[in-house]
């Protein structure tokens, strides 16, 4: 039976790495009390957020980092428990850092960090993401309990075929970390406005904001059309977009926690549980290029598409 008990957390991240430590360490606690096997945190939860957190690296205590990161895997030790810690990854050669999620198990050994593919900002690397963090190559996935688990950061949502990756890998599990939060009032407001306040009633969410929109719904279909299920992490600072909440691989969400707010939600992830899926059939035929479900025929009537 391939069962996993998963702790989605949330707390203000904040560019102070001590304090955020101390979150870290307390919700790993209280996650191991509660039964989880895996603690996951949103991106950046250990570092701060570049762009957002901290203004930047520029004079970044890059050793206390690495002091802090040590104490969360001597814990995630002696508490016997995996661990997706959202933080920046150092790289050497005045190179910027990666924005990275290690994973850590119950021996305390780092066995993989993914580090976000997907990077906001623009081709000359002057804006969002791009202007404090460089982009990773490569997937990463490990096996928890007879769980297949993979991992995502954030804006990497918006690129579908990322899933579709994990799919054919046979991920079962996706911890994707977020950072949508530490937002000010009038940025939220602006954004709505943005929007159209109008368009308020047609796109009940969170927040009225992109993220607050589209994230969720995302995830959802992600669920549901590769079957696949996904916790999604991230910081509760005011204003928070959107909190921190699981959806099961048919796409129902199974469990949120309230915005703003810190907390640790702990869901039973079974990936033998019997859940709809319409699109068993047909998915891996589509992602090898067959894009129909059924068989075609050889008809004129069928070929010739002006005529009635």
């Amino acid at each position: 039976m391939a069962v996993v008990a998963v702790a989605t957390c949330q707390f203000p991240v904040s560019a102070e790495v001590g304090a955020n430590l101390r979150w870290v360490a307390r919700q790993m606690r209280t996650a191991a009390t509660r039964g989880a096997r895996v603690v996951h945190f949103p991106e950046g939860a250990l570092s701060g957020y570049a762009g957002i957190d901290l203004e930047s690296f520029e004079g970044f205590d890059w050793t206390g980092l690495r002091r802090a990161t040590g104490q969360v895997i001597d814990l995630a030790e002696e508490l016997g428990v995996w661990v997706v810690l959202g933080s920046a990854h150092q790289l050497g050669r005045g190179h910027k850092p990666h924005n990275s999620l290690y994973v850590i198990d119950p021996n305390g050994d780092i066995v993989d960090r993914y580090d976000k593919r997907f990077c906001s900002g623009d081709a000359a690397g002057c804006s969002g993401d791009l202007a404090h963090y460089t982009p990773g190559d490569h997937p990463s996935t490990w096996e928890i309990d007879g769980v297949r688990c993979g991992a995502l950061v954030c804006y990497d949502y918006r690129f579908p075929e990322l899933y579709r990756e994990y799919e054919r890998a046979g991920v079962q599990l996706v911890l994707h970390s977020f950072h949508a939060a530490n937002a000010s009032a009038a940025r939220v407001t602006a954004i709505g406005d943005a929007i159209g306040q109008e368009l308020r009633p047609c796109n009940p969410a969170a927040t009225f904001t992109y993220p607050g929109i589209t994230m969720p719904a995302a995830m959802t279909a992600a669920a549901a059309s590769n079957h696949v299920w996904i916790s999604c992490a991230n910081s509760s600072a005011r204003e928070s977009l959107w909190p921190a909440f699981v959806v099961r691989a048919d796409g129902i969400t199974v469990g949120r926690l309230r915005r703003n707010r810190p907390g640790v939600l702990v869901s039973t992830v079974d990936t033998e549980q019997s859940l709809y899926d319409s699109t068993a059939a047909w998915r891996r035929r589509a992602m090898d290029g067959r894009l129909h479900s059924g068989t075609l025929v050889d008809d004129p009537r069928s070929s010739s598409r002006t005529d009635l």
